[in-house]
């Protein structure tokens, strides 16, 4: 049994409107899904990917007003990999991020940002062999477009400590030095352990990451659940949350990660070709939509304004 590779990464945001400015305008994703909170059901939950909504390549942000600034330490993710197909795409996107406001510097071999919370981001070719998972956008010419999530660090008060949860459980290779990889199913992915700031971490802030998500097949995620219990892991129930089954753990350094179930996937409630034009709202708060419809912010997915200039 092994797990697929990464299913999402997820974050914290104060505006809405900025962040899908940054996903769907700066990054180039598709904006694939404009839904709720699940557990705080006042707030948005936005979702962007490739062109398929494919895991691997899913970011997504809850977005919480008058959020304090996050700052990360100790069991929190502070670097987020995004990969490009080459170097010359480096040069690609460090002429466009400079050019849309978001300064960004050369550092070994990568290209490091920030967006628009504070959260760092960092571009590098990709060379896991990963399939390549792009989206379209009309300023990014294919051969320089994000081609999936490649890889994350995290803080941990000791990074090079033994973690029999990720090799022995979840099937991590361990590297060395803190430094990890994920050979899933699909896809592959780099994980690791820096040391942790003296000072403490701001996780309930905006520019923070809330958790990360590692895809499993449908038919093993009861499995997961059980072998991660037995490992002395305080292991969630199952939670749909519409798009796939999810449990949820803090890993040994305190990371909190996600397991989440390649199924039913974005189109369930949306058709593929319409991904992100319509406000979803979870089952449980289905008689809220038109009060929520009158407070959230008003966002209109960009691929829209895109249509209206094609050519008929």
């Amino acid at each position: 049994m092994r797990l697929q590779g990464l299913h999402h990464v997820t974050m914290l945001t104060a505006d809405a409107r900025e962040n899908l400015r940054f996903g769907a305008e700066v990054l180039g994703l598709r904006f694939v899904k404009k839904t709720i909170h699940f557990d705080f059901g006042q707030f948005y939950h936005l979702y962007f990917a490739d062109e398929d909504a494919t895991p691997g390549a899913v970011l997504t942000w809850f977005e919480m007003p008058d959020l304090p600034q996050g700052e990360a330490g100790a069991g929190m993710i502070h670097t987020i990999e995004l990969g490009v197909g080459s170097a010359e795409a480096l040069g690609f996107w460090e002429e466009r991020l400079n050019r849309v406001g978001y300064p960004a510097r050369r550092e070994d071999g990568a290209l490091h940002f920030e967006d628009h919370d504070g959260l760092h981001f960092a571009l590098t070719v990709a060379g896991s062999g990963n399939p390549p998972l792009r989206a379209e956008h009309p300023e990014i010419p294919a051969q320089h477009a994000i081609v999936g999530i490649e890889g994350a660090r995290a803080y941990a008060e000791d990074p090079a400590a033994a973690n029999p949860v990720l090799t022995d459980v979840l099937g991590f290779t361990d590297l060395g030095d803190g430094a990890y990889r994920l050979d899933g199913e699909l896809r592959t992915f780099g994980w690791a352990y820096d040391p942790a700031p003296e000072t403490p971490g701001e996780a309930r802030g905006r520019g923070s990451v809330a958790h990360i998500a590692w895809a499993s097949a449908d038919a093993d995620h009861l499995e997961w659940q059980r072998l991660l219990r037995e490992a002395g892991q305080d292991v969630t129930e199952v939670k749909d949350r519409d798009y796939f089954r999810s449990i949820y753990l803090l890993e040994p350094s305190g990371v909190r990660f996600e397991l989440a179930t390649l199924s039913p996937g974005f189109t369930r409630d949306e058709d593929s070709q319409h991904l992100g034009e319509e406000l979803c709202i979870p089952t449980q708060y289905a008689d809220r939509r038109e009060e929520l419809e009158r407070t959230l912010t008003p966002l209109t997915n960009p691929r829209a304004a895109w249509r209206k200039h094609e050519p008929a």
